[in-house]
């Protein structure tokens, strides 16, 4: 796991619960369709699945 993800932002969180806001935030997203490189480790792994419903991380 010493990969790099990208983490993109497909869906709004307008209307999602205050918890998925935050994790959106935290990786880095702020509008649709922005695109973040984050290093492959659990604990990004754990808030990609979290929010798996409103993100899409693609291995580079």
């Amino acid at each position: 796991m010493t990969g790099i993800l990208l983490v993109k932002q497909i869906k709004s969180v307008i209307g999602k619960p205050e918890k998925h806001r935050r994790v959106v935030k935290s990786l880095g997203l702020k509008k649709l369709h922005q695109v973040k490189e984050h290093s492959d480790t659990p604990s990004i792994r754990g808030m990609i699945n979290t929010v798996s419903h409103l993100v899409i991380a693609e291995e580079k």
